[in-house]
């Protein structure tokens, strides 16, 4: 396996530099929800007037992603708020700025003072349908079990989030897991009842929602931040000048019009992101539908050509022994095959301390599930070779390498065929996951689209990734037309 790992690094490395620009002084992070964007791009912005070279790695995910790349170096910044910090990865329920500096500064990080603004988790809902209810406050819903509550898949999960709210108020409710953006929508169609907001949510006057309140005092202030990298203060000291410089400049009431601009107004985060600093800056030269269009598809192309090309070089060889050593072979197919139930951002956010963010996690998780279909349609293909021709291959007195290769391999084609073009169209399709680490890919427009709710997107996405699966699936029933002779075709089909 050793080998393997070696093999994937080294792929890594390839498409690290298949994407390779100047390597930028200063790397900013953000959350894939639209003020975390938006701050990433303000942050980036004030950075690079101090005379830094800056880049921001946009919506990377959600929290966990976001501190572990900070902690491994692949970032050196995003914005963090202190209620996430203190209870969810600190794990210092009430801790003060002093208290979260000090826990801080052993891992070599540090932090900004808070921006200005306190965003708040909530819970909301449709005013019209609270009234109704009589619901004004948190400890109202207890009243209320048949509420349908569709909570952000992260508030869900989180230790500040649903699992302490349910205990705090006794709350009977088994809430669905949502997409944060979503939600809204589904709030507003009355698909559910309730859900999570951020108080500085463009969303929450657009929608007309009520915030209950929080009447048992359970969320702590979530002042936001910027958490940064200690040693940015020797790299470039004016990238952390610029830094501290946005301490205190923005208040609630500014983040939601921000917000809004982008969410409800369509403006983009870089414009909106510009303007409130005073930059007259083209944020969007060079940046038409065919050139994002031509990136995304080179982006999506080296993910799914790297992590298959490392598959094949690992999988046929295991597939050939497992054919070859049954008792082996069994162990082969149950480790693939488990390797294939694991989640996939699962598997991506694992990546991350090996391999960074960007390609290197997203090649070699996309790797590891192209192994199965390969290994056992090798296996299978090898194993359903009639017994007769084996053995006459044998009596004529052929090396066992001559026989793989000249017999066995052959009338397995077929069978083995099949594998790399399913592996392949479920890298194609897994591979869109890889925007949530910084891969770029297919899946940028589409998160994009859904953080934005714009349908374009989405489809700017979506649509290449299709046609990207069926060109995929006609290229390998082309190589199969090419490769395995018309005669076995045809007895296959029989």
């Amino acid at each position: 396996m050793s080998i393997a790992v070696r093999l994937v690094a080294l792929l890594c490395l390839l498409a690290a530099c298949a994407q390779a620009r100047a390597t930028p002084a200063v790397t900013l992070g953000s959350k894939n929800f639209t003020e975390g964007v938006l701050l990433g791009e303000v942050a980036t912005l004030a950075v690079r007037e101090a005379g830094v070279e800056a880049q921001h790695r946009r919506q990377l995910g959600g929290t966990r992603i976001l501190w572990r790349a900070l902690g491994e170096g692949s970032i050196d910044a995003y914005v963090e708020y202190t209620g996430t910090l203190a209870e969810e990865l600190l794990r210092m329920p009430g801790a003060d700025r002093a208290a979260l500096e000090a826990a801080l500064a052993p891992a070599g990080l540090a932090m900004t003072a808070p921006l200005g603004f306190d965003n708040r988790y909530a819970i909301g809902m449709r005013r019209e349908r609270a009234a109704a209810l009589g619901i004004t406050r948190l400890s109202d819903l207890a009243a209320h079990p048949t509420l349908r509550l569709g909570l952000s898949n992260e508030f869900v999960s989180r230790a500040d989030g649903w699992p302490g709210l349910r205990t705090a108020y006794g709350l009977p409710h088994h809430p669905d897991g949502l997409d944060h953006d979503l939600a809204y929508r589904a709030l507003a169609s009355g698909a559910i009842d309730a859900t999570d907001l951020y108080a500085t949510d463009a969303e929450i006057p657009y929608y007309d929602l009520v915030v209950l309140d929080d009447d048992r005092g359970y969320f702590p202030s979530y002042a936001a931040v910027l958490l940064y990298r200690a040693d940015l203060a020797t790299r470039a000291p004016a990238a952390v000048t610029a830094l501290h410089g946005l301490e205190g400049r923005i208040d609630a009431a500014t983040m939601q019009r921000l917000n809004g601009r982008v969410k409800l107004d369509r403006e983009t985060d870089a414009a909106v992101a510009a303007d409130w600093l005073g930059l007259d800056t083209d944020t969007d030269a060079g940046d038409g539908r065919a050139a994002r269009l031509w990136q995304r598809t080179r982006e999506h192309l080296t993910l799914v050509g790297l992590s298959l090309g490392a598959a094949l070089l690992v999988a046929l060889p295991l597939g050939v022994l497992a054919a070859r050593r049954p008792r082996l072979g069994q162990a082969v197919l149950t480790l693939t095959g488990l390797l294939q139930t694991l989640p996939s951002l699962a598997v991506f956010v694992f990546m991350i301390p090996l391999f960074g963010i960007g390609a290197g996690p997203a090649i070699a998780a996309l790797f590891l599930y192209s192994l199965l279909p390969i290994v056992r349609n090798t296996h299978a293909g090898l194993t359903g070779i009639p017994r007769d021709l084996r053995e006459t291959a044998a009596a004529i007195g052929l090396p066992a390498s001559t026989r793989l290769l000249r017999v066995e391999l052959p009338l397995a084609l077929r069978t083995i065929l099949a594998g790399i073009k399913t592996a392949a169209v479920i890298n194609v399709g897994t591979a869109t996951l890889g925007a949530l680490i910084g891969a770029g890919g297919y899946g940028q427009p589409i998160l994009t689209g859904i953080r934005l709710d714009d349908l374009g997107l989405i489809l700017e996405g979506a649509v290449p990734a299709a046609l990207l699966a069926l060109a995929v699936q006609g290229l390998f029933e082309g190589i199969e037309r090419g490769l395995v002779p018309r005669g076995l075709r045809l007895a296959a089909r029989a």
